[in-house]
């Protein structure tokens, strides 16, 4: 997005307009969309833009609910942005720490930020992109003077009088819309600036789940978010904004409902043991944390082999930190072997997981020629030293 379309969005018309098209959800719905537009008058620029914003609310209602109907977005912007479930739990962090102002440095289009204000924060958002300020800008008005936004470097920014920071390092190359990964050395603003913030101001620091785990600060809590079973980031808290005691944390949000395992380090890991009567699957912040072994230990169960993340029991236990299946049959991971097996079963809806097996569970699907009326879940794995497959229901 160039400035001029911004400018042009923002006004009156255009945000009229963009209520009255509606939620876009198709390509069909934005052809037709267009088509009255243009029936109606509006120039080729004005509606490609106001066609473009209504199809990015409806696509961010998913992650902002009903904020997305009054905000503007571009499409690099949305993919990145903070869930509002997720962002609302960072500002409750700040607000437990007794912060009155956060300075959300690389703020984005403004999710982290509208979730601090909502909090009651005084937020100072902060973006080196001029067009996303702007965005930012037009997201945050409903604050007033609550809320202030800049188009800057963060390093550049004078953060006396600010109780805390966030910090969201751009891990993109620049654009509005398609974007690449790059490397942590390449990141913007630097690490080991920001890091190097925490020395004089408690911070939060959003990055990848997959972040290099070596290079985090050792004195911070390392905390790992996961979102109806995807992992979404990795937050480093520093200075008060870090709980006494927790080195290592795993959030888990299902749904309305979250769930957090903490703990002051790794998990010491369980022994692998015999295959049981059940299978857990840990939640990938679970695994992320390094918190398995917490779990195994809750659920009276351990890994069904080395450096495999399933672990076995045979209590009926459960927590909101695994999936758990009851296991029906263990069999060879042959694929004629379990054909005829699923056709004894009647099974013609399979849901395929893997660990430890270089195994495509699309490709392996079709090999199965699935065809009956009942479901269960397939759990390609090791057993000790053994490749198995295991038939099992979902608990």
């Amino acid at each position: 997005m160039e400035m001029s379309e911004l400018v042009t969005l923002l006004s009156h018309e255009s945000l009229d307009l963009i209520d009255a098209v509606g939620p876009i959800s198709s390509s069909d719905d934005a052809m037709k969309a267009v088509t009255r537009m243009r029936a109606a008058g509006h120039s080729p620029d004005l509606t490609a833009a106001v066609v473009t914003q209504a199809r990015l609310r409806t696509r961010a209602e998913a992650k902002f609910g009903p904020f997305a109907s009054r905000m503007l977005f571009t499409q690099a912007g949305l993919e990145q942005a903070t869930r509002m479930p997720v962002a609302a739990r960072h500002a409750q962090r700040f607000v437990a720490a007794g912060a009155r102002s956060v300075a959300d440095l690389g703020c984005g289009i403004g999710a982290d930020a509208l979730a601090f204000a909502g909090a009651g924060l005084r937020v100072l958002a902060v973006d080196a992109d001029a067009v996303t300020a702007g965005i930012t800008a037009h997201n945050l008005a409903p604050f007033g003077d609550s809320v202030e936004v800049r188009h800057s470097l963060a390093e550049e920014v004078d953060l006396t009088g600010m109780d805390a920071a966030w910090l969201d390092p751009a891990r993109r190359t620049k654009g509005h819309s398609e974007t690449k990964r790059v490397t942590a050395a390449d990141y913007s603003p630097n690490l080991d600036w920001v890091f190097g913030l925490a020395d004089g101001l408690p911070i939060g620091v959003k990055l990848g789940p997959a972040h290099d785990r070596d290079s985090l600060p050792e004195n911070a809590e390392t905390q790992w978010v996961s979102v109806d079973g995807d992992v979404v980031e990795l937050v480093v808290w520093t200075g008060t904004l870090a709980r006494d005691g927790v080195r290592r944390a795993a959030l888990v949000v299902r749904g309305s409902g979250a769930h957090e395992l903490t703990a002051p380090a790794d998990a010491i890991d369980e022994e692998p043991r015999e295959l049981g009567a059940f299978v857990h699957e840990p939640d990938g912040a679970v695994i992320r944390a390094r918190l398995v072994g917490d779990v195994a230990r809750s659920l009276q169960a351990g890994p069904v082999a080395d450096g495999i993340a399933y672990l076995t029991s045979d209590t009926p236990l459960t927590s909101p930190f695994v999936s758990s299946f009851r296991v029906r049959e263990v069999l060879p991971a042959d694929v004629k072997t379990l054909a005829k097996a699923l056709r004894g079963h009647d099974i013609g809806t399979l849901e395929i997981k893997k660990r430890g097996m270089d195994i495509d569970p699309a490709v392996f699907r079709k090999k199965l020629n699935l065809k009956g009326s009942q479901a269960a879940t397939l759990i390609l794995t090791r057993s000790g030293t053994k490749r198995v497959a295991i038939l099992a229901d979902r608990v």
